[in-house]
């Protein structure tokens, strides 16, 4: 079952901000108030060189995305996921493609845009009027019957298909990693700031990544700040999992405890195959 995704509604300006603060280093996602003062210069440089190596490598990128699609679609087939698309009851209108794009965030809208400046004309196009009409809502006015009918046909060109993978990075991937790495995080922790990205969404409120993230540095520096990075992972999980039981679409906190914590304890932080897992009960496994 697919599972819901917390993101506010904040638009393509709030998600340029985000990459924009991320890209120019410094305190980062939600670092604000972390109350933590500037580390020496010595354990930032060796904890960031530490994760230079990580998700950016093509096999890491395609293992992460499989244990993102075991939460979010019960399979390790992501890339069966762009025809995806449902109104799964949790009021952010149709959910859609590899990352769960929402008719009322804002990112489905920025996909189709996307996909419509690439192929103009193309089958979903005609839709991007009511998009914009129902973005912060749960409303499907001007989208049926038809819209889901034509996601599937579009979802068939390869276009269509890296537009999906174009925004995922641009709004979710690249902003989670290069975050991570400013804060001395290998493999895992790249992974499971993605994860956190995809279902809370950008931004800096208490159950958005960067309220997340600021939660965690309360309780334990980062990895670049001089501290271990275990237990700033631990820390980070014991946010998220706060976060998630904040709604019911998330009381099932499987994804953290069944998946994410077993990596950690562990000790896999380069999240080396093989990978053994549940999420909502059902066993996964990649073996390279």
């Amino acid at each position: 079952m697919k599972n819901s995704h917390a993101r506010p509604h904040s638009g393509r300006t709030a998600r340029i901000l985000l990459a924009a603060a991320v890209v120019a280093g410094g305190a980062g996602l939600g670092a604000a108030g972390s109350g933590h003062a500037a580390s020496s210069p010595q354990p930032r440089a060796a904890a960031v060189a530490a994760a230079a190596a990580g998700l950016d490598d093509p096999h890491e990128k395609d293992i992460a995305m499989q244990l993102v699609s075991s939460a979010e679609n019960s399979s390790l087939d992501w890339k069966a996921q762009y025809t995806y698309i449902e109104d799964i009851g949790d009021g952010r209108g149709y959910t859609a493609g590899i990352i769960g794009f929402c008719s009322g965030t804002g990112d489905m809208l920025d996909l189709v845009q996307l996909y419509a400046d690439r192929e103009p004309g193309n089958v979903l196009a005609k839709y991007l009027p009511a998009l914009r009409r129902v973005d912060g809502s749960d409303s499907h006015s001007g989208l049926d019957p038809d819209f889901t009918r034509d996601w599937h046909k579009a979802a068939a060109d390869p276009v269509f298909q890296q537009a999906q993978n174009d925004e995922r990075d641009r709004v979710y991937f690249d902003p989670a990693v290069q975050q991570a790495k400013q804060d001395g995080l290998r493999a895992l922790g790249q992974f499971i700031y993605y994860d956190a990205i995809v279902m809370h969404g950008p931004g800096d409120d208490s159950t958005s990544f960067g309220g997340i993230r600021r939660t965690a540095m309360r309780k334990a520096k980062t990895p670049a700040q001089g501290g271990g990075e275990t237990a700033y992972l631990n820390a980070f999980l014991d946010a998220r999992k706060a976060a998630m039981k904040t709604e019911e679409a998330h009381s099932d906190t499987s994804r953290v405890d069944t998946e994410q914590r077993v990596f950690l304890k562990a000790g896999n932080l380069d999240l080396l195959p093989p990978l053994s897992w549940k999420v909502y009960g059902d066993p996964y496994r990649i073996d390279s």
